[in-house]
């Protein structure tokens, strides 16, 4: 049988460095470490240089349920139903759609649409809690037994990150008083 020279050479220097290298393992498994390494980009940015400095004290959550599930709209028919059957007033940021209930329920349902050109995801979640907060504060001003849609603008975010809580809250109060007019 033939073989080829240069390869079994290469195979012969290649041989013995593997046993080698296999030789020098331990055969005892090595013990779980004790704490985890994170990466600096999961590591809290917030969180002092200091690992004896004490803690920052931290916001209490509010006393006040924002729009609770029970009064959110979440399925498609029912965007679809405020949207096609519905009237809608729009300002600068802000877009209302809204339709009277049949099911006789007196309490106001919201749905909230940010659309990706308003900027990332967690943009667009921002957005929609502050949404769903100035709605909340200004729900005796809501008409009774509706759905209503209130659709962001492109620059709303951007808007009210510069101007504050109180200004978008402003603007949702000015979309409500045009729809009741």
């Amino acid at each position: 049988m033939y073989t080829d020279r240069p390869s079994l050479l290469r195979a012969a220097t290649f041989l013995p460095l593997c046993i080698f290298l296999e030789a020098d393992l331990s055969a005892k498994r090595a013990a779980p470490e004790a704490q985890a390494r994170v990466s600096c980009a999961d590591v809290d940015a917030c969180r002092p240089d200091d690992s004896q400095a004490p803690p920052r004290p931290r916001a209490q959550a509010s006393l006040r349920v924002a729009v609770q599930r029970k009064h959110r709209l979440s399925r498609s028919r029912d965007f679809d139903a405020v949207y096609r059957q519905g009237r809608s007033v729009s300002t600068r940021f802000l877009v209302l759609y809204w339709f009277p209930r049949e099911d006789g329920a007196d309490e106001p349902r919201l749905g909230l649409a940010v659309p990706r050109t308003s900027g990332t995801a967690v943009v667009r979640n921002r957005v929609k809690r502050q949404l769903r907060e100035a709605w909340d504060a200004l729900l005796p001003q809501v008409r009774q037994g509706q759905d209503y849609v209130l659709i962001a603008r492109p620059g709303l975010s951007e808007a009210a990150r510069q101007r504050g809580f109180e200004w978008l809250r402003e603007r949702v109060e000015e979309v409500l008083q045009k729809a009741a007019a």
